[in-house]
């Protein structure tokens, strides 16, 4: 059985878990492959339907994680098209026979096309919480973030979900001439221009981290190239 750490710090060692409750969403992340993937699990309080953001690997701990702590699974979202983050997806998507999510520009090279296709300034409704779609171009063309406000009212923080575009220490990795600069832009424009500080940011792979300790940084970036 998968251990599932209450105890949240926003790191997880390979093949384990941990959950942040909130008052009004219960957050769990789980870290699966060789890559060290973030999974994640998201789960309206009041009604118990659950987002799976990147079924990404280990098929069998996720739907164990599944069966123990989201039974009413909704939505699969794949961040993006990259492998790395869809190994599990086919293999997930069959057991729960739950729709799955992602943009049109990274739907191609999923395993299982997408029931639901994602756009910029989409709203995607998991009982009664509410994630923001945001299309960040760059790491690939069709990468989206997911925000979701109001599962922690009085803390008033936004729990930003960004695969592989945002880390602890910069942006994700880009490979053509001109991608970086159009990840940096659409962080920029849509992410840290349109959140506050106390954003928590859970990315695609290790530590969690907010946009406070990271917008310092922002101009370093821009001067290093990625």
């Amino acid at each position: 059985m998968t251990v599932v750490d209450d105890n949240y710090t926003g790191h997880v060692e390979p093949r384990t878990a941990a959950r942040r409750n909130l008052p009004g969403a219960s957050i769990v992340k789980v870290s699966v492959g060789p890559m060290d993937n973030n999974a994640y699990l998201v789960t309206c309080s009041q009604t118990g339907e659950t987002l799976l953001i990147d079924a990404a690997n280990d098929a069998e701990i996720l739907l164990e994680l599944i069966e123990r702590y989201a039974p009413k699974l909704s939505l699969i979202v794949t961040s993006h098209q990259h492998q790395d983050h869809w190994l599990a997806l086919s293999e997930v998507a069959k057991a729960t026979e739950v729709p799955t999510a992602a943009h049109q520009l990274d739907a191609d090279p999923l395993p299982v096309k997408p029931d639901r296709i994602l756009a910029n300034g989409d709203t995607v409704e998991i009982g009664e919480l509410s994630f923001d779609v945001i299309h960040l171009r760059g790491h690939t063309p069709g990468s989206v973030a997911l925000a979701l406000d109001g599962a922690d009212p009085e803390a008033g923080a936004t729990h930003l979900f960004t695969g592989d575009c945002l880390f602890p220490g910069g942006v994700g990795k880009t490979w053509q001439e001109g991608d970086f600069e159009k990840l940096l832009g659409d962080v920029t424009t849509r992410v840290f221009d349109v959140y506050g500080d106390s954003t928590v940011v859970y990315p695609g792979h290790g530590d969690d981290t907010t946009l406070g300790a990271e917008r310092p940084h922002l101009a370093e970036w821009k001067e290093r190239g990625w």
